[in-house]
């Protein structure tokens, strides 16, 4: 038998855990497993609620390695569908029991499930459907959403994000060519494209950030925007990494977003935009 809990987790953040952890301490006094079950793709893009500019916190790959790492037994992901979004709050329990041998089902303090959006107050535990208990709320008392977190992070406030993370916001992809302008002034940078096209950007700025490359762990500089002073105009994805000089195009890259250095801006040279570099690898350092 297990003891689950059920959601999108985007992200992973301190809300999440708190209900993870009440899930876990459940499953292990009952003497059972821990499971989260969640879904793929998100509920917006299939219900089409503001597709279009959505963004994710993290992958399903990040995601599932983000549970795993909270001590959680098993994670399971459900196909997302249109059939899937219409099931009742009862029939989605009966799932749970039948599919998983649910006997207790953990929810968020304001989690609701089901097309009739029921609260844990609000189903009847009634036949043989899985028990339910409520997570309480973080300790602080401040209630975490994964909307709020995407709000700051896209404002470039990645240090407020950690607050509620409970880690640097990462984004993961591998390392393309570009237009090696930045070797030419002294700041050669590794070029990210994106593994998931969904992921949500920092907004536009640099950014002192922890790098994970060939296995190894070094500290850079990363700036998101448009590179107006090179006539850019596509957002992307750069990052000069400290003290590191070798050749990683085709490679995969983590960068970790530790702190928001300045706004991305216009320099009138080539020549004043390295010297600005160099003042931001200094604040970086």
């Amino acid at each position: 038998m297990a003891v689950i809990t059920t959601g999108f987790f985007d992200g992973v953040h301190l809300g999440h855990r708190q209900v993870l952890e009440t899930t876990l301490s459940a499953a292990r006094k009952r003497g059972e497993e821990a499971i989260v079950i969640t879904f793929w793709p998100h509920p917006r893009t299939v219900l089409q609620q503001d597709a279009r500019d959505f963004r994710l916190l993290s992958s399903l790959e990040e995601k599932k390695a983000l549970l795993g790492s909270c001590g959680i037994d098993r994670v399971e992901v459900l196909p997302f569908s249109r059939s899937f979004a219409a099931l009742r709050a009862d029939e989605y329990l009966r799932l749970l029991k039948d599919r998983f041998d649910a006997s207790l089902v953990v929810m968020g303090y304001d989690n609701r499930i089901g097309c009739d959006k029921l609260t844990a107050g609000e189903i009847c535990a009634c036949g043989d459907l899985p028990e339910i208990v409520v997570a309480e709320e973080l300790n602080s008392g401040v209630k975490i959403s994964s909307t709020q977190i995407r709000r700051v992070i896209s404002e470039g406030d990645v240090s407020g994000a950690r607050e509620m993370l409970g880690y640097d916001y990462p984004l993961e992809g591998v390392v393309v060519a570009g237009n090696r302008v930045g070797r030419t002034i002294g700041f050669p940078t590794a070029n990210m494209q994106l593994y998931e096209p969904l992921k949500l950007l920092p907004g536009n700025g640099v950014y002192a950030v922890d790098v994970e490359v060939t296995g190894r762990r070094f500290r850079g500089m990363c700036n998101i925007g448009t590179r107006p002073t090179v006539g850019g105009a596509a957002r992307t994805i750069e990052t000069n990494i400290f003290d590191f000089d070798e050749d990683i195009y085709g490679l995969p890259i983590k960068t970790s977003f530790v702190r928001r250095i300045r706004d991305e801006k216009l320099f009138p040279s080539l020549d004043a935009l390295r010297e600005q570099l160099v003042r931001d690898r200094e604040s970086c350092k």
